[in-house]
């Protein structure tokens, strides 16, 4: 069998345990994914009831608009925050399952482990983005003619490299602090959700945070995203937005990877895998 056989036979199995333990976790599973619909709905409602909120006369058109805003800012924002999630959390997740020692001395790399780990997150995440997609269609009807497609999947796909990096840095946490680095990789989350304009322009922040803001991967998905949807925009336009998130997941990634290898041989040496909390 060939080193690269090898490799991807292995990255293959840590997808497969990732969706075997979302499987026997399916009570979960659909709590989760029931409470992300009835959120995105929530939000939705919100964009639908903008002309009452605010007492203004609106067209069909403007709340239209502004339901697209909000929707596109919550599956975006719900597809990149599963992506971290998945990525931080995976040494939690080998805590509680009560593995990590035993993954920890197996004969693999901790790339190979990465890359593993990362394609999970990336293939749940869009499965249950669409899921929640399919089901909020089914309470609004979505004007798409003007939408650039193509252009929204080529700025996802950049800015998904993005948070693969974050998650990865995020992901030393739990490494570090097995009491609580769990929830130190949700403050994190947190934080970018609040500066990249999910929810809002980010010309409503103050400023300095409009400069936290721009070196935030998820700012500019959200911009290219509904450039795309919403206006229209070309693959030369898009580019603006594509080009930063290469090169922000240029920079996370490798410093990703070796932020952790340091943290992995510092945990080892002090008896941190051993400790469950």
């Amino acid at each position: 069998m060939s080193l690269l056989t090898r490799e991807a036979r292995v990255t293959y199995a840590f997808v497969e345990r990732n969706f075997n333990l979302v499987k026997r976790y399916w009570g979960w599973e659909v709590v989760w994914l029931v409470y992300s619909i009835v959120n995105a709905l929530s939000i939705t409602f919100i964009g639908k009831a903008s002309a009452a909120i605010t007492g203004q006369t609106m067209t069909q058109t403007e709340i239209d608009q502004v339901i697209l805003y909000l929707l596109l800012g919550t599956l975006v924002w719900h597809y990149l925050a599963v992506v971290f999630h998945g990525i931080s959390e995976m040494i939690a997740w080998e805590r509680w399952e009560g593995t990590i020692e035993y993954t920890f001395m197996a004969p693999i790399s901790r790339f190979t482990h990465m890359i593993g780990s990362t394609l999970f997150s990336l293939l749940y995440g869009l499965l249950h983005t669409g899921v929640i997609l399919a089901v909020v269609a089914l309470f609004f009807r979505l004007d798409l003619s003007r939408a650039n497609l193509l252009g929204a999947t080529m700025v996802l796909v950049a800015g998904s490299m993005s948070m693969v990096g974050l998650g990865i840095m995020a992901s030393v946490m739990p490494l570090l602090f097995p009491e609580r680095g769990a929830q130190m990789t949700h403050v994190l989350q947190a934080s970018v959700l609040l500066v990249s304009g999910v929810y809002y322009p980010i010309e409503v922040l103050p400023g300095w945070m409009q400069e936290v803001a721009t070196v935030s991967p998820v700012t500019y998905v959200l911009q290219g995203a509904r450039a795309a949807i919403i206006d229209g925009a070309s693959f030369g336009e898009l580019l603006r937005f594509v080009w930063p998130l290469l090169i922000i997941g240029a920079v996370l990634v490798p410093a990703g990877v070796y932020i952790f290898g340091v943290c992995e041989r510092y945990a080892k040496r002090t008896g941190r895998l051993k400790r469950n909390g």
